[in-house]
C-alpha cells in the first residue's frame, strides 16, 4: 500500500512538473504610473526577461517576429493618448530567417505611454500587453492584463533604473559596432591620393629632422595623436551642437534624408573627378606657417595641415561617417570620429617606429584614383538609401523594391566596367593591363551584380534586406504570383499535386483563412482544426498539427531546414492532413465563435487566441513550434492528449529524427486501426 502511495505521489509530481516545464512564461511584468500634469499621467510597463529569452520591440517591421503591443481600454471614451509609446533602447540584428532587421530586448524592457484622462470618473486604467518571447528552440506568445490605479504616486524608480541600464547596455553594443565601421572608413581614407603619399613624406620629415631619434619618434607619435584629437573634436562639436533631440529628427524626418541623399551624390561626383571639395587656401597656409615652428606645437599644426590638405579626399568619407552618426545616439559622432581618426593616424605612428617598413608600401600611382572612383560608386548606391526613407515616409512610390535594386545593379555594373577599363574618368591613367587585385575586385563586383538580379523578381536577398524597400513593394513577385494562383486553384477545388484540392472538394467548402495564410514549399493544408479534422476523417489519415506563429523565428527555421527535406515533404503531402494553427494571428473571430476560456476565464475573440487556448488546454504547452501527430478518428473527443500518436516535437533541426517521428506516427496510426 505504501509503495503504491509513493508511486502515485511520484507520478503526480512528475506530471505536474512536466506541465509547468512545458508551460513557459519567461517574463514578469510590473505596471506603474506617474502624474505629469493636470489629468495627465505617464504609464510605465516594465518586463523582466529571463536569461536566454528575447522580446521584440513595438517597432518590429512587418514580416518579422511578433511585435509587442499595448491595448488601453476606453481610449476615446475618457482617455486620450498623448504622443506615441516610448521604448527603452533596443538591440538590433538582421534576422536571416525573416529577411528583415529586428529590434529586440534581453533582460529588461520598458515602455512608457503618456495619457490624458478627460473623464473624472476614471480612476483606474485597464488594458493588456501582448508580446512574443523567443529563445533558441522555442517561441512563446504572451498576454498580460493590467489595472493601474491613478494618483499622485511617484515613478517606479526601479523601473526607470532598469530602463536606463538596458539602454546603456544595448547602446554600448551599437556604439562598438559603429566604432569598427568608422575605423574601416578611416583605413579607406588612408589609401586616398591626398593621404597615402603623405605617409613616407611625414615619417621621413620626423626621422631626418631631428638627430635625437627617441625625440623624433615622440614627436611623430604626438603628430598621430593630434590627428585623432582633431577629428574627435569635430565629432564632439557635432554632438554638442545637435543634441539628442535634433539627432532623432535627422534620423526620422524626410527632409534631412533628402538632404543626405543630395550630399552623397555631391560626394560621389567629387570622387568621380567632377570637382574637388577644398577649404579656403588662407586657412591651409596659416596652419602650414604654424607647423614651421617645430617642437610639439609644430607637430600639432603639421597634423592640422594634413587634415586640411587632405580634405578634398577625406571630406566625402568623413561626411559619410558623420551622416550615419547623426542617425543614432548623441555619442555616435564622437565614437565615429574617434574610430576614423585612429585608423588614419595608425600608419603614421607605425612607420615612425618602424621606418624600414616604408619600403614595403606600394608606390603611388593611378591605383589611388581608382580607389576614389570605386568609392564614388559605393557613395551613389548608399545615397539612395536616404531617398528610400523619404519615399516610404510620404508614400511617393518612386523607389519600389525592383526599381531600387535595378539602380544598384546599374551602379555596380558600371563599377565593374570601370575596373575593366571600359569607362575612364578625367584623372584616370591609361590601363595597359588588368592586375590580379583589380581582377579580384571585378569578380567580386560582378558576382554581387548577379546576386542582385533575382531580387528584381521577388528573391528575398536576405543578406541585404535592411538596405532595400520592403518585399511587399515589389510589383512583379514571382513567389507571390505562384502562391496567388495556387490559392485560386485551391478555392476552385482542383487537386494540384497535394491533398487539399481533393479534400476541399470532398468537404464541399473553401479552405478557411487560405486568403491570407499559406503553408511553405507549396504544401496543401488547413488553418482551422475542425475543418482539417473533417477532411482527415474522410480520407482516413492522421492529423499533423503545426502550432506556429507569424513571428516565430524557430518555426521558419524548421520549415526551411527540416520541412524542405524531400522525405519530410513526401510524407506530409501523402500521409498526413496538415493543419497550421497560428497562435499570434489577430484576425477577429465571428461573433458566434467568440467564447470565454475554461482555462483562464478570458474572452477569446481572435484566431490566435483561440488556437493558443486550444494548444494549452489540450496539449499543455504554449511554445512554438509544437508538432502534434493526432489520431483523427478520435479528434472529436473532449480530451485529445491520449490520442496523440507520438510524443510532441519542438524545435530540433535533426532531419532524420523528424522523418522517424512521422514514420512512427503513421505506424502507430495504422496499428491502432488494426491494419
Amino acid at each position: 500500500m505504501k509503495k503504491r502511495l509513493l508511486t502515485l505521489i511520484f507520478t503526480l509530481f512528475v506530471g505536474t512538473f512536466s506541465v509547468f516545464a512545458q508551460m513557459s512564461d519567461p517574463t514578469s511584468w510590473t505596471f506603474s504610473q506617474k502624474k505629469t500634469g493636470d489629468n495627465e499621467y505617464a504609464l510605465t510597463f516594465k518586463a523582466t526577461i529571463q536569461p536566454g529569452w528575447t522580446v521584440y520591440s513595438m517597432s518590429t517591421p512587418a514580416g518579422g517576429p511578433m511585435p509587442t503591443s499595448i491595448t488601453i481600454e476606453k481610449v476615446g471614451e475618457g482617455i486620450e493618448l498623448v504622443g506615441t509609446a516610448e521604448e527603452s533602447e533596443p538591440s538590433k540584428k538582421h534576422d536571416d530567417v525573416f529577411g528583415v532587421d529586428v529590434w529586440y530586448y534581453s533582460n529588461n524592457y520598458t515602455v512608457t505611454q503618456k495619457i490624458k484622462v478627460t473623464d473624472p470618473s476614471i480612476t483606474t486604467v485597464k488594458g493588456s500587453v501582448e508580446f512574443q518571447a523567443c529563445q533558441e528552440g522555442a517561441c512563446v506568445p504572451g498576454e498580460k492584463d493590467f489595472a493601474i490605479e491613478l494618483g499622485n504616486k511617484g515613478a517606479d524608480k526601479a523601473t526607470v533604473a532598469a530602463a536606463d541600464e538596458t539602454k546603456d547596455a544595448t547602446e554600448d553594443d551599437s556604439l562598438w559596432l559603429f566604432f569598427w565601421v568608422a575605423f574601416g572608413s578611416g583605413l579607406l581614407a588612408v589609401v586616398m591620393p591626398c593621404v597615402f603619399p603623405m605617409i613616407p613624406m611625414t615619417v621621413s620629415f620626423f626621422m631626418h629632422g631631428d638627430s635625437n631619434k627617441a625625440k623624433a619618434k615622440a614627436k611623430a607619435i604626438f603628430f598621430a595623436l593630434s590627428i585623432v584629437g582633431i577629428y574627435t573634436a569635430l565629432g564632439l562639436i557635432i554632438s554638442f551642437l545637435l543634441g539628442p533631440g535634433f539627432i532623432n529628427w535627422l534620423s526620422t524626418n524626410w527632409l534631412p534624408n533628402i538632404c543626405f541623399f543630395i550630399i552623397f551624390m555631391i560626394f560621389a561626383a567629387s570622387f568621380f573627378g567632377a570637382f574637388e571639395i577644398v577649404l579656403p587656401s588662407w586657412l591651409v597656409n596659416k596652419s602650414d606657417k604654424q607647423a614651421d615652428k617645430g617642437g610639439y606645437i609644430g607637430a600639432f599644426f603639421m597634423a592640422f595641415t594634413l587634415v586640411l590638405v587632405s580634405f578634398s579626399c577625406t571630406a566625402p568619407i568623413v561626411g559619410t561617417v558623420l551622416v550615419e552618426a547623426a542617425r543614432g545616439s548623441v555619442l555616435r559622432p564622437i565614437i565615429g570620429m574617434l574610430g576614423f581618426s585612429i585608423a588614419v593616424a595608425l600608419p603614421f605612428g607605425f612607420f615612425s617606429f618602424f621606418p624600414s617598413k616604408l619600403s614595403n608600401l606600394p608606390k603611388s600611382g593611378g591605383w589611388l584614383n581608382a580607389v576614389k572612383v570605386v568609392l564614388g560608386f559605393v557613395e551613389v548606391a548608399l545615397g539612395f538609401k536616404f531617398l528610400m526613407v523619404a519615399d516610404q515616409t510620404y508614400h511617393w512610390g518612386l523607389l519600389d523594391r525592383e526599381i531600387y535594386i535595378a539602380i544598384w545593379v546599374a551602379v555596380f555594373t558600371l563599377q565593374a566596367l570601370y575596373l575593366m577599363g571600359k569607362i575612364k574618368f578625367a584623372h584616370d591613367s591609361d590601363l595597359p593591363y588588368i592586375g590580379v587585385p583589380r581582377l579580384i575586385m571585378i569578380i567580386i563586383t560582378m558576382s554581387f551584380v548577379i546576386y542582385l538580379i533575382p531580387g528584381m523578381f521577388g528573391a528575398p536577398l536576405k543578406a541585404l534586406a535592411g538596405y532595400f524597400p520592403p518585399q511587399e513593394t515589389i510589383d512583379f513577385d514571382i513567389n507571390r504570383i505562384v502562391r496567388d494562383n495556387a490559392k485560386e486553384i485551391m478555392k476552385s477545388g482542383v487537386q494540384v499535386g497535394g491533398t487539399q484540392g481533393a479534400a476541399s472538394a470532398a468537404s464541399n467548402e473553401p479552405v478557411k483563412y487560405s486568403d491570407f495564410l499559406h503553408l511553405p514549399h507549396g504544401l496543401d493544408g488547413y488553418f482551422d482544426y475542425d475543418q482539417a479534422l473533417k477532411v482527415a476523417q474522410a480520407q482516413d489519415k492522421p492529423l499533423f498539427i503545426d502550432f506556429t506563429g507569424h513571428g516565430c523565428v524557430n518555426c521558419r527555421e524548421m520549415e526551411q531546414s527540416v520541412w524542405s527535406d524531400p522525405r519530410v515533404l513526401e510524407m506530409l503531402k501523402n500521409d498526413y492532413i496538415i493543419v497550421a494553427l497560428y497562435v499570434d494571428d489577430k484576425t477577429k473571430l465571428p461573433a458566434e465563435e467568440v467564447y470565454v476560456s475554461e482555462y483562464d476565464g478570458k474572452k477569446k475573440n481572435t484566431l490566435g487566441k483561440k488556437n493558443t487556448d486550444f494548444q494549452i488546454k489540450q496539449f499543455e504547452s504554449n511554445a512554438q513550434p509544437n508538432y502534434i501527430l493526432l489520431d483523427s478518428r478520435k479528434g472529436n473527443e473532449k480530451v485529445l492528449k491520449p490520442h496523440v500518436l507520438q510524443p510532441a516535437r519542438g524545435y530540433n533541426k535533426d532531419r532524420d529524427a523528424f522523418v522517424k517521428f512521422l514514420q512512427d506516427g503513421l505506424k502507430e496510426y495504422k496499428a491502432r486501426a488494426g491494419k
